[in-house]
């Protein structure tokens, strides 16, 4: 159901975090590399086609310029998650932030914090949940263990 897509493996460490929120959720994945910039031709085909495999949101991690969220975004009717990745090209990883957020209008990426894939694989759960009861109630839980995770770290600050 959501498609995760990087510009490189050097981008797995930073995606792994979105594979697990997902996987640890039992929403379906699909994993692969895509190269806005070495592989254009996969990237056409794969922004074309995702929906048609029943992928329903995209996450597209990417460093330095980040032009792959805005490509596939620009092809695809699903929703699209960029991740800024900080590559070790990078210009301490804002220019992947800049290229991510600063879409033109009528070409929507939700752009998370730099290195934010955890939180990327959050927000598809929840784009998921919308329409799917099953994985709301897991979103609900979720945020219900932030909740109690905090409540007991404040019980062990105020002793």
């Amino acid at each position: 159901m959501v498609g995760i897509i990087m510009g490189s493996d050097s981008d797995l460490p930073i995606m792994q975090e979105a594979i697990d929120i997902l996987e640890g959720m039992d929403i379906q994945i699909e994993v692969d590399i895509v190269s806005a910039h070495r592989t254009p031709e996969k990237l056409v085909d794969y922004s074309k086609n995702a929906h048609l495999r029943g992928i329903k949101v995209i996450i597209a991690g990417a460093g330095g310029a980040a032009h792959l969220p805005g490509m596939v975004a620009s092809m695809s009717p699903l929703p699209v998650i960029g991740v800024p990745v900080k590559s070790r090209n990078s210009i301490d990883g804002w220019d992947s932030v800049l290229s991510i957020l600063q879409m033109p209008g009528g070409v929507p990426v939700a752009t998370v914090a730099l290195d934010g894939a955890k939180n990327a694989g959050i927000l598809a759960a929840q784009i998921i949940g919308a329409s799917d009861k099953c994985v709301l109630d897991k979103i609900i839980a979720y945020k219900e263990g932030l909740k109690l995770k905090v409540e007991k770290a404040a019980e062990r600050v105020r002793k």
